[in-house]
């Protein structure tokens, strides 16, 4: 599931193998080119960057591609000729250097925008602070909380990209475990204090698997996430699951310890 970490390694990968280096192609198969019109051959890819959950591929010709992988979407990397290990008809984006070749499969969200554009896109410039970035500023995150309806569920709250961005459904259950907060408890319930240790954990945990593409919150792994009916590492309770929020996304909690 791509979540902050993951899109952070992405963009690092990308922008070793194909930062700075001149297009040859530049193709988005379910898409028609609107009025900015699609990068060219010639130009240069001049940075990849990670921005929470979504990545952004400057080109020297003003124009950038952002891409949000949601539940589906991925970037792979190829060399010039090399087999590809998904289908072509999965292709949502494909940009080709001299050396490489870069694939977008799957992604829901594929669009190029102009710098004014990107400036004002109303869902990049509302993500609160990067929590996969080192120094991110948790008093904004504090702050953008209290806005929120007082009875959201912290469950929900770690879920919203606008008040930190990079926390996806692995981690929100990960972090409220090892803060030992139940997930379905309301924000107003909650101390300033445990809700800091709730986005510090998030921002440790996240940037402690940037370099790596197993995810690990405790010794051997994860805590409870997917870990229905097991035993809880910390108090051996019986971790539950149960679905929250609009989307309904699936939470795993252990009753016993986070109270």
């Amino acid at each position: 599931m791509p979540e902050g970490d993951t899109i952070h390694r992405a963009a690092a990968a990308l922008s070793a193998a194909i930062g700075g280096a001149e297009l040859t192609s530049f193709e988005l198969p379910r898409r028609r080119a609107g009025r900015a019109g699609w990068p060219r051959p010639g130009e240069h890819v001049v940075e990849v960057t990670a921005r929470g959950k979504h990545l952004l591929m400057a080109c020297s010709g003003g124009l950038t591609l952002h891409t949000h992988m949601r539940m589906t979407g991925s970037w792979h990397l190829y060399r010039r000729g090399e087999r590809w290990r998904r289908s072509p008809g999965a292709v949502v984006a494909r940009l080709g250097t001299p050396d490489a070749e870069a694939v977008c499969f799957s992604a829901p969200v594929v669009e190029v925008l102009r710098e004014t554009e990107l400036r004002h896109h109303p869902v990049l410039t509302a993500l609160g602070p990067d929590l996969c970035v080192a120094g991110a500023d948790l008093d904004d995150v504090l702050a953008r909380i209290d806005t929120l309806d007082p009875a959201t569920p912290v469950g929900v709250a770690l879920l919203d990209q606008t008040v930190a961005s990079g926390i996806g459904n692995v981690y929100r259950c990960e972090v409220a475990w090892a803060c030992r907060v139940d997930p379905f408890l309301a924000i107003r319930d909650v101390g300033i204090d445990t809700r800091r240790e709730l986005y510090v954990t998030a921002a440790r945990l996240l940037r402690a698997n940037l370099g790596t593409p197993r995810r690990t919150t405790v010794p051997g792994g994860l805590a409870v996430y997917d870990r229905a009916g097991r035993a809880c590492p910390r108090c051996g309770g019986t971790i539950a699951t149960r679905r929250l929020g609009e989307q309904a996304r699936g939470v795993w909690w252990c009753p016993g310890c986070q109270r």
